[in-house]
C-alpha cells in the first residue's frame, strides 16, 4: 500500500471511521481518541450513523475467500455449501449493505460467524447475523466482555451489556479446528494482545489468515488496557502469526488495506518492538511519561505509521503503559 493512498483506505476500515474529519486539530495534530470523544459526546451513535451511509467494497481474495470493508473492521467471508462463514460482524447500522455485498458473493446463508475480539466496530453486528441463523464463535474473555458493561478509557466511553442474542454460543477457551466449506479454519487463540480475548483465524487451503486487531495494516494500533490488552502480548501474537505464514500467504488486518503479506507483517512487527524498546529504555532512565512524549521515540516511524488517528504522542503513552 503506499503512502498516498493508506488514510484514504483506513477511514474506511478503522473502527473510529467518521473521526477522520475532526481528529486533527486546528494546530496541525492529531487529537487522541479521549480528546475526540470529549469534544464530541455520543461518538459511538455517530459511528453508527455513519457507517449506515457508508459503501460496503468486496475484495476477493483466493478460494471463496473475500473481505468486506467499510464496516468497522474488515469482514472475511467464506461461501460454500455449508453456508456463509463470517470472521467479525461490522456495526449493525450497516447491515443492510453488508447483506447486499454478501447476496453478491453467493446465495448461501450465513452459518457461521467467528468474532475476533469484543470491541464493537467487530461485534455489533452480532445480534443479526445471529437472527440470520449463525452460530458464533469467539474467546471465551470477549463472550465476558460481550456479556458485560465495559469501559474503555482511552474512548471515554462505557458500552452497555450486549443483547442476549448478540452474545457467542461456541466459546473457546483453546484452539479449535473447523471444517467449512471444504477448508479447515484453525481458530487460535491468543495471549492478551489487542484485548484478553483475541483469535485469529487461517483458512488453511487458500493460506489465508485473518489477524484480527493485532495487526493494523499502515497504522499505529489500538491496544486496549481496559479490557487487558497488552504491547508485549500484541507482539508475541504478531510473532505467532508471522510463524504461522508462508511468503505465499495472504494476510487481513483488523484495520487498513484488506489484502497484506508475510513481509509487511513482519515490517509492523519491528515497527513495534523498536518503539517498544525505545519507550522502555527511556521509561527506566525515569523520565516521566511526557518527557518520553516529547522526545519523540517513534519519529523514525512516524511517516509510514502514525498518519491517521492513533498518531505518535497517543501511541507513544500506550506503550508506555505497557513496559
Amino acid at each position: 500500500m503506499s503512502p498516498a493512498h493508506q488514510p484514504d483506505l483506513s477511514r474506511r476500515g478503522f473502527c473510529l471511521c467518521c473521526l477522520g474529519g475532526m481528529a486533527f486539530a486546528a494546530g496541525g495534530g492529531w487529537l487522541t481518541p479521549g480528546q475526540v470523544f470529549a469534544r464530541a459526546r455520543g461518538i459511538v451513535d455517530g459511528i453508527r450513523d455513519a457507517a449506515a451511509e457508508a459503501p460496503i467494497t468486496v475484495h476477493k481474495l483466493r478460494g471463496n475467500v473475500s473481505v468486506l470493508v467499510g464496516s468497522g473492521g474488515n469482514i472475511g467471508v467464506l461461501t460454500g455449501p455449508d453456508g456463509k462463514v463470517l470472521v467479525d460482524a461490522g456495526i449493525t447500522a450497516s447491515r443492510v449493505r453488508i447483506k447486499e455485498a454478501l447476496q453478491g458473493l453467493s446465495r448461501d446463508p450465513i452459518r457461521h460467524l467467528i468474532n475476533t475480539h469484543w470491541h464493537f466496530d467487530h461485534a455489533d453486528g452480532n445480534e443479526w447475523v445471529q437472527k440470520e441463523g449463525a452460530t458464533i464463535f469467539a474467546h471465551e474473555n470477549a463472550r465476558k466482555r460481550l456479556a458485560m458493561a465495559q469501559r474503555v478509557e482511552d474512548w471515554d466511553f462505557d458500552f452497555p451489556p450486549s443483547p442476549p442474542a448478540a452474545l457467542p454460543t461456541e466459546i473457546l477457551s483453546a484452539d479449535r479446528t473447523l471444517i467449512l466449506n471444504r477448508t479447515r479454519l484453525a481458530l487460535k487463540l491468543h495471549d492478551p494482545a489487542h484485548t484478553d480475548g483475541d483469535l485469529s483465524v487461517t483458512f488453511e487451503e487458500p493460506d489465508i489468515i485473518h489477524a484480527g486487531d493485532i495487526y493494523w495494516n499502515g497504522s499505529y494500533p489500538f491496544i486496549d488496557y481496559s479490557t487487558g490488552g497488552n504491547i508485549n502480548g500484541n507482539i508475541r501474537a504478531v510473532d505467532s502469526l508471522i510463524a504461522a505464514a508462508t511468503d505465499r500467504t495472504i494476510i487481513i488486518p483488523g484495520h487498513g488495506e484488506p489484502a497484506s503479506n508475510k513481509a509487511e507483517l513482519r515490517a509492523y512487527r519491528d515497527m513495534l518492538v523498536a518503539i517498544r524498546d525505545a519507550v522502555a529504555t527511556l521509561k527506566k532512565q525515569g523520565r516521566s511519561v511526557d518527557e518520553i512524549v516529547a522526545a519523540t521515540p517513534t519519529a523514525a516511524f512516524d511517516a509510514k505509521w502514525g498518519k491517521f488517528v492513533i498518531g505518535p504522542a497517543f501511541f507513544t503513552k500506550l506503550v508506555y503503559q505497557g513496559v
